[in-house]
């Protein structure tokens, strides 16, 4: 057991109960307890499997590959429509944990032997997203600016193209670009 996941459990406002729950469920499976990205994290072999977290409405673990298991039960939620790989089984009460406690270790076996195959996710090329009008302006104006861009990794420029993208009106896709433009010259992504 790790003591930065005691603290979160301890520091936690909400759901405190159903993390004690689910954390005594994964560690059973023999996953090493990290803390990263602020949520407790399972791994094997210094890979990422699953991870538990909350929000208002429900807590969940998130399987970060978990477009590649079966889900015969259908509980797997892609959280957005942008989420390629990972899929989450949410939980809104702590009885609802005890009781699906077999099933719940029945996705986690799987998430583990994904990863021992060492399975990969194909994800959509960066490519294969659309450039805003206004990026592109961005960067016929000034090839300094798309160097840096394309010199970002992948997931940061996915991140970038979809957040520009997701603005409705040009003003405000012309705002975010000309807001992160620094970031983007200093090569760090959206959240760094």
């Amino acid at each position: 057991m790790n003591p930065a996941v005691d603290r979160f459990i301890d520091r936690a406002k909400s759901w405190k109960e159903e993390y004690i729950q689910l954390r005594a469920i994964i560690l059973e499976m023999g996953l090493k307890e990290e803390l990263k990205w602020g949520v407790p994290c399972y791994t094997l072999q210094e890979k990422n499997v699953l991870l538990i977290h909350g929000f208002k409405d429900y807590c969940a673990i998130l399987f970060h590959k978990g477009v590649l298991l079966k889900d015969q039960k259908n509980l797997l939620i892609q959280q957005t429509k942008n989420v390629q790989a990972a899929r989450q089984i949410r939980f809104k009460s702590l009885e609802e944990i005890i009781d699906q406690q077999e099933l719940i270790k029945q996705y986690i076996f799987q998430a583990i032997e994904v990863e021992k195959a060492g399975l990969k996710v194909e994800l959509k090329p960066t490519k294969a997203y659309e450039t805003p009008i206004e990026l592109q302006q961005e960067f016929d104006n000034s090839k300094q600016f798309q160097k840096a861009f394309y010199a970002l990794s992948p997931g940061r420029q996915r991140g970038y193209l979809l957040y520009f993208s997701q603005a409705k009106q040009s003003k405000t896709r012309k705002d975010r670009i000309e807001k992160y433009a620094a970031k983007i010259l200093d090569g760090k992504g959206l959240k760094d």
